[in-house]
């Protein structure tokens, strides 16, 4: 486990420190370190010497000091998650399985489902929250936010608890759902007992870190009685199903079958349908779920960065998991990011340059210039805009995070292609800075991917994002361009099972005839009645752009029934713009059709919202 400033509370002198030692230790070593830092905190430094001088195992006695100071606590915790893609739920329900391991009672939940005249009652409370957007909760902690923010929460002066966050460092507002978290549980009085862990998007081992760190504080603590009973998760909890063998440390090699243009002669935009072989992997997965994908970088860039720094592209270095290594070129085609610039690389970056304009610009009250930077820009930007530098190939593993998977939301139905997965990915270009600039996974897949090629990929579950189980309840659809791809997944299950429910589409994009992604699927789903009805809104084929929510307020009145008749709503797509359109075109059409003023609209939204109704999958 690599220790970086980022996702751990050490400095960067301590996690060298740390970095140098961890990776040496047995697991004995390990153990024994363990119990000393039990003593240690108990301020018992003597009887831990004198017993290691002893050769014996030190665990920690029944009566340690530490008892004197902790008071008594019961045996139960609350973990509550604010998750988009699932991330921030499957850690939580980790860290359910290790308390229940542990004795505790554990009461597991979203936050949008949990009863929040509760929280008072919890001697233990465990937040682990991603951050959405520029620094927005996910929506399913959105009202647990507003209320642990508002007047109505309660003191919290029994309550211990940590944080754990989860965010990505190239957006400006990193992790600040769960910063706002933990800083507004500590001013109600709670009591912070591991530290907030922000984890960057690569997130396993500092998560790991806190999940331990929390394992053993709580251990730390005695307990008033010793509750053994584990209540059963509250509703939208984590699934406790054991993990697949193929998971995102551990990716599948997928072969590629297809690699498909989906965009018709002459479009202006290129659109990528992938299969991809699941077999032999065991993987599985339902509608709504994502495949993340693990790309490649641009060879091209690659080898551009080795010259501007006159590296030995053969030279090896760290890359994969801890104490293994690569080719600098292999390094950096497959194991770190290149093409995005963060605040900590560039506050990094300072020492090993000999630019005087990075350190400036790197200064907190350059905050806006810094920002302006780093957009549209990459490494090899940084490298030529602020030589000389110092930076030799072994940096490498220091200076840069690791490269990210892509995820992309699944566009088949496992029942209709078995043992397959489809993905839709639109191709990513522009210039910027005076240089082309392509997206790493999309570029990738369209460029240098083939059929019968490997791709290493694994199922991101997306519990947030499922059709109704009923399957008579109606579903509305709003997908435009690639935001499609899931409810081709919908439509699919449906057609496999048979489900009666009666399903409207949205779909946009740019031209009818170049860019109807899946136009053949829609009609042939319309003529079997699968999909009930489809509205369609091509932006640049008329004088006056056209977008999917022009298309909802033309057919308000009858939206508005089909919500007064129990249907589910799924948004997917932009979040920037599209997401937020669709959502002022329903609160429109809520207060129009049913007599309600805009906040009696929105507050009616954020009821379906609540029950599961109004889902969204968006970027």
């Amino acid at each position: 486990m690599q220790l970086q400033v980022t996702n751990s509370p050490f400095t960067s002198e301590q996690a060298e420190l740390l970095n140098k030692l961890l990776p040496t230790l047995t697991e004995s070593q390990v153990n024994w370190l363990n119990g000393f830092l039990t003593f240690y905190r108990a301020g018992n430094v003597s009887a831990a010497v004198s017993e290691l001088a002893s050769g014996a195992v030190l665990e920690a006695p029944a009566s340690a000091p530490a008892a004197a100071v902790v008071p008594q606590l019961p045996r139960e915790a609350t973990i509550l998650f604010g998750s988009q893609t699932g991330n921030s739920q499957r850690l939580a329900g980790r860290l359910a399985e290790k308390l229940k391991g542990q004795g505790f009672e554990v009461t597991l939940s979203a936050m949008n489902k949990y009863k929040t005249n509760k929280l008072k009652e919890t001697p233990y409370l465990f937040i682990v929250a991603s951050t959405h957007g520029e620094g927005d909760p996910p929506d399913n902690a959105m009202t647990f936010y507003e209320f642990l923010n508002g007047k109505r929460a309660p003191k919290l002066e029994g309550t211990k608890f940590s944080v754990l966050a989860l965010g990505d460092t190239s957006y400006e507002f990193f992790c600040k759902t769960g910063q706002d978290f933990d800083a507004r549980l500590a001013e109600l009085g709670a009591e912070r007992i591991v530290d907030r862990v922000d984890c960057d998007v690569d997130f396993e081992d500092a998560a790991a870190g806190w999940l331990s760190a929390v394992s053993t504080a709580v251990t730390a603590a005695p307990a008033a009685s010793q509750a053994t009973a584990v209540a059963a998760p509250a509703a939208g909890a984590a699934s406790a199903a054991a993990e697949s063998e193929y998971t995102r440390a551990n990716p599948f090699m997928a072969e590629v079958l297809e690699n498909l243009n989906l965009n018709g002669r002459g479009a202006d935009r290129e659109t990528r349908h992938l299969e991809i072989s699941l077999e032999g992997s065991g993987l599985t997965y339902a509608p709504g779920d994502a495949v993340g994908v693990y790309p490649q970088n641009d060879p091209s860039l690659v080898e551009e960065i080795i010259a501007v720094l006159n590296w030995n592209a053969e030279e090896a270095v760290p890359a994969g998991k801890a104490g293994e290594t690569a080719s600098l070129r292999t390094a950096l085609t497959h194991h770190y990011e290149i093409t995005v610039l963060t605040k900590p690389l560039l506050e990094k970056a300072v020492a090993f340059s000999g630019n005087a304009k990075l350190a400036e610009l790197v200064k907190p009250d350059n905050k806006e210039e810094l920002k302006a930077y780093m957009n549209g820009r990459d490494l090899l930007d940084l490298l030529r805009d602020f030589a000389p530098w110092t930076l030799k190939a072994q940096d490498v593993a220091t200076l840069l995070r690791k490269l990210p998977p892509r995820l992309y939301s699944i566009a088949s139905s496992l029942n209709a292609h078995p043992e397959e997965v489809h993905l839709t990915i639109r191709k990513v270009e522009y210039e910027a800075h005076g240089r082309e600039r392509k997206g790493v996974c999309s570029v990738y897949t369209s460029e240098r991917l083939q059929a019968g090629d490997k791709l290493p990929i694994f199922i991101q579950q997306n519990p947030n994002f499922k059709p109704p189980v009923n399957p008579d309840t109606p579903v509305i659809m709003v997908g435009p361009g690639t935001g499609v791809a899931p409810f081709r997944a919908f439509m699919e299950e449906r057609e496999e099972s048979g489900a009666a429910g009666k399903t409207w589409l949205f779909y946009g994009d740019r031209h009818f005839v170049t860019d109807f992604l899946y136009q053949t699927d829609w009609q042939r789903m319309l003529k079997d009645g699968v999909l009930s009805k489809l509205e369609v809104a091509f932006s640049r084929d008329s004088d006056e752009k056209v977008y999917v929510q022009h298309r909802m307020l033309e057919h308000g009145q009858e939206l508005y029934k089909w919500l007064q008749d129990g249907a589910h709503v799924y948004v997917c797509g932009d979040e920037k713009h599209m997401a937020h359109d669709v959502q002022a075109a329903f609160i429109s059409i809520i207060g129009q059709f049913g007599g309600k003023s805009p906040e009696e609209a929105a507050a009616y939204l954020s009821e379906l919202q609540e029950q599961g109704r109004y889902q969204r999958d968006v970027y």
